[in-house]
């Protein structure tokens, strides 16, 4: 199935895999992990402890500790993977080829400078993933976007156990965004704006005014914003927090993200094109730390079923007004009509042989003058 991701696409440099040095507060919370990791029974840390350490500051601050703990946060066994079939086992699937283009197309997502041969291996393991879910799950469909989150699974954990988690996710966090239209995710989008209502009621009628819709806020829930994010710590980060949240939680820190950016929200102009444009591409300085605090805080709230309901007024409201609009252009039409149809009655009475015959002589005499006159005006050198 085709998303508008592609259709919404903000060129990106390629995913920054710089690794910056580790502060005293990362180091503090990396051997706290370390050391807890060491006293539990195969390593498996308790659920409920284990959603803290990844919901608060720093997540679970390394890959080497996410290698570990994200089968965990998933509840996948890794004693318990399944075999990865090769490509060529899966050539035959349907949705191959579209697989393979946008895989081709996700290099930016993978390490810069790794030799080619792994770079190859890492995109057919990619592929291999991706296919395998799709085919396992025939009631789920592909969409573009899919591949982003996969590829960061896939480069922490590797590719049998990012199965596993994809696998999960894709029944369960995902599953929404994989039916066969994109209706219902793209109603789902619209939880957005109860909770800006709520928080901020000018930023909410300004982007109203705007009309810029959802569509900017779709890569961001279809993909986790690591389409849409430079940053591999910033989008590793935010799937230590997801995958230890409820499923739609990347809602609240989309409106999160719009309510920090209210300020500059508001000095935009008020056209979607230009609100758009802003929104679509995500600054490289985002305190996500902060944001996630935030996105924590109105999860707790506000619940779904208050949004839900706000939803369903928002959406009646929208309905009426466009009933509006379509009676005002059928009244606009219907009065242009009578009026032409008013004119051209006029115009057949008056239109009499006698008047026929003196306003083809007019138009004659006319003609005649004007060529004349030009013929004048060539020969002064006059054009």
């Amino acid at each position: 199935m085709m998303s508008d991701v592609d259709e919404t696409k903000v060129e990106l440099p390629p995913l920054s895999f710089e690794k910056c040095p580790e502060s005293e507060e990362e180091r503090t919370k990396r051997l706290a992990i370390e050391e807890l990791i060491a006293k539990c029974p195969e390593n498996r840390i308790p659920l409920a402890a284990l959603r803290q350490l990844a919901l608060s500051n720093f997540g679970l601050v390394n890959d080497d500790l996410r290698r570990i703990l994200w089968p965990q946060l998933a509840g996948v066994d890794v004693k318990d993977l399944e075999r990865a079939p090769t490509l060529d086992e899966l050539q035959s699937h349907p949705e191959y080829h579209q697989v393979v283009l946008d895989v081709n197309r996700s290099l930016k997502r993978f390490p810069p400078g790794i030799p080619y041969e792994q770079r190859i291996a890492l995109q057919d393991q990619l592929t291999v993933l991706i296919l395998r879910v799709i085919k396992k799950y025939p009631n789920l469909r592909y969409y573009q976007g899919y591949h982003d989150v996969a590829v960061t699974f896939l480069l922490v954990a590797g590719e049998e156990v990012a199965f596993a988690i994809m696998e999960h996710l894709s029944t369960t966090h995902f599953s929404e965004c994989m039916q066969e239209t994109m209706e219902a995710t793209q109603r789902r989008l619209m939880f957005i704006w109860p909770v800006v209502l709520f928080e901020q009621p000018e930023l909410f009628h300004f982007l109203q005014r705007s009309t810029v819709g959802t569509l900017f806020a779709l890569p961001w829930y279809l993909t986790w914003f690591g389409h849409s994010l430079n940053s591999y710590k910033a989008v590793v980060r935010l799937y230590d927090y997801f995958l230890a949240s409820p499923m739609y939680t990347p809602i609240f820190v989309t409106a999160a993200i719009l309510l920090h950016r209210a300020n500059v929200i508001l000095q935009e102009d008020c056209d979607m094109a230009s609100v758009h444009c802003l929104l679509s591409k995500l600054p490289d300085d985002l305190p996500f730390e902060d944001l996630l605090i935030t996105s924590s805080k109105l999860y707790d709230k506000y619940s779904l079923t208050v949004i839900e309901k706000k939803v369903e007024e928002l959406i009646k409201i929208e309905q009426e007004q466009r009933k509006l609009e379509e009676a005002r252009i059928n009244l606009r039409r219907s009065v242009s009509s009578k009026s032409n149809y008013n004119v051209s009655k006029w115009f057949l009475k008056i239109l009499t042989p006698k008047s026929v015959m003196m306003t083809t002589a007019v138009s004659i005499v006319v003609g005649i003058c004007a060529y004349y006159y030009k013929n004048q005006y060539l020969a002064a050198g006059i054009s």
